[in-house]
């Protein structure tokens, strides 16, 4: 199963005609109703329930909610369109009482889910394309088979998320963070990951097979790797799968570059991708040739093929999304776009085009260009400390591709209130940026009201007017650097932000409140903490931070 919370916040877009974005959502809680709960923990139950119900907009064209429990036997307390107000919902939640049971089927239960409540007659909006999610707060182990009921669920397009009791306060935590892709990874942390390619190797593509080195190359051309940063693999097929090279197969980019640029086509008459898949998963993206899955290393599938597959892709692309990894589709020429969009870790994460000579435009996207805004504490605590935040931009600044069709920077300094020094759009080169930050003041002020400023950066900053490329898929990142807790309230406001897919990276100076620092962030491991603001920048110097 799944373990992280990012899809069930993560909105799906519909551009209205004041361009904003509604989180839309079938939503089902599976609670555990045994003794494993017992009476004594359901109060913790309820709030979580209650907890997230809030976070959301609850009604019958946005977030429908179902309720079942489950022990030995499942138990269905109300369907998805059972209420179509959130006080109805809450209401229900509140007269939720357990079961009863010493013992668990949560594979019976997860199957009687699918089959019962993810239905258009109980309110699944499955058919329209509303993203489908299941959420199991458990106790106690199960009796039956789980793991094949998941992939089950999962191959079926319903996200699984699980709590177990005793960690209400983490999952919550997490619940309001996101899991970035692969522009996000390569932008904000470029740390260690896994990254694969799966090409097509077959006949069809021997005269277009130059283009295909080259977009591996500018692929991972700016990426970092090393055994202990970025591993690559490469593998081609068509009727089977044949690996060029493993995860753990070269040391440094010299090597791996050296050995895509003499890649020879396999060659092959057909494709055999949903195999291939599988062999993905099997082998490659397994320890024993690299992986580093076990250590939490992010795993990303690069998926490019010509043509359309002979066999099923679906069950083996469900396996791997199951597992944590993330796929991307290419589909060229004669590819089937529903094949590639079923490879994918969802729709915004497939792309096609007509010829391979097109695949530098996808390599652009894949590498994706940012908007960068830091969001500084102007109170009078940061005075001293503010000449090496200044230097910090800077630095950051020096390593983007400034460009107006490139990288954007914006700065906003707050205290009681957040004022803008520049905008996404108010300068066009690197060097006038840095020119700007170099004149910036320190603003000054006794109390700091970081909720008011993150809704100043997602109101006034993060829009189109302001230079925002959020609506052409410009991956959005936010840089908060904060010396004491807030005065007013962050949660709403960085739900906010989230909703909008914006990673922030919260770090703490000083008196920060770690656990607020926590929830503004993308995910808690997106906070860090410092004693000094020029602590930060030297630790960024050292390459160990922020590093786009």
């Amino acid at each position: 199963m799944i373990d992280f919370f990012s899809p069930l916040f993560s909105p799906l877009v519909e551009i209205t005609t004041v361009q904003t974005q509604r989180v839309v959502r079938d939503i089902v809680f599976m609670v555990d109703g045994s003794s494993y709960i017992g009476g004594a923990n359901l109060p913790y139950v309820r709030d979580f329930i209650v907890g997230v119900v809030n976070l959301l907009d609850v009604r019958p064209d946005r977030v429908r909610i179902g309720l079942m429990q489950f022990a030995e036997n499942p138990k269905i307390e109300f369907y998805l369109n059972t209420h179509n107000t959130k006080q109805d919902v809450l209401a229900s939640v509140g007269q939720l009482r357990l079961m009863g049971g010493s013992a668990l089927n949560t594979g019976a239960a997860m199957d009687y889910a699918l089959t019962n409540m993810f239905q258009a007659s109980t309110g699944s909006r499955k058919r329209q394309g509303v993203q489908q999610v299941l959420l199991l707060i458990t106790g106690g182990p199960s009796q039956d088979e789980v793991k094949k009921i998941a992939d089950k669920v999962a191959v079926a397009g319903v996200l699984t998320f699980t709590v177990s009791a005793g960690q209400a306060d983490e999952a919550y935590l997490k619940m309001v963070a996101f899991v970035p892709n692969l522009a996000y990874h390569e932008t904000v942390v470029g740390g260690e990951r896994d990254v694969a390619f799966l090409i097509d190797g077959s006949d069809n593509v021997r005269a277009d097979f130059p283009y295909i080195r080259d977009f591996i190359i500018k692929v991972i051309e700016p990426l970092d790797i090393g055994q202990d940063r970025v591993r690559i693999s490469v593998v081609q097929h068509s009727e089977r799968p044949a690996p060029n090279f493993y995860l753990n197969t070269y040391k440094d980019k010299a090597e791996v570059l050296r050995a895509v640029n003499d890649l020879r086509l396999a060659g092959g008459r057909s494709l055999n991708t949903g195999m291939a898949l599988k062999f993905m998963k099997d082998t490659i993206l397994s320890p024993v040739h690299g992986s580093r899955v076990a250590q939490n290393v992010p795993q990303f599938l690069i998926v490019l093929t010509g043509g359309k597959s002979k066999d099923s892709v679906r069950e083996s692309a469900g396996a791997l999304k199951t597992d944590g990894v993330v796929p991307f589709g290419i589909g060229v020429k004669d590819a089937d776009p529903k094949q590639i969009e079923a490879i994918s870790h969802n729709p915004s994460f497939a792309f096609n085009v007509k010829e391979f000579s097109q695949l530098n435009s996808v390599q652009q996207r894949l590498n994706s260009y940012v908007n960068i805004v830091f969001l500084l504490d102007g109170s009078d605590g940061t005075k001293s400390g503010f000449p090496a935040v200044r230097d910090f931009i800077q630095s950051i600044v020096d390593k983007l591709s400034v460009e107006e069709n490139r990288d954007r920077v914006s700065v906003v300094q707050y205290a009681d209130k957040p004022e803008a020094h520049f905008y996404l759009n108010s300068h066009k080169t690197k060097d006038a940026i840095i020119n700007a930050v170099s004149k910036m003041r320190h603003k000054g002020g006794r109390s700091l009201n970081t909720g008011a400023a993150l809704q100043f950066v997602r109101h006034r900053v993060f829009t189109a007017s302001s230079g925002s490329r959020r609506l052409e898929g410009v991956p959005q990142i936010l840089i908060l650097l904060t010396s004491k807790k807030s005065r007013d309230d962050v949660k709403g406001p960085a739900v906010a932000l989230k909703d909008l897919e914006i990673v922030s990276l919260g770090v703490g100076v000083g008196d920060a409140n770690v656990r607020e620092l926590e929830m503004i962030s993308f995910q808690p491991g997106f906070t860090y903490q410092v004693t000094e603001f020029s602590d930060w920048y030297r630790e960024q110097q050292k390459g160990y931070c922020v590093s786009p």
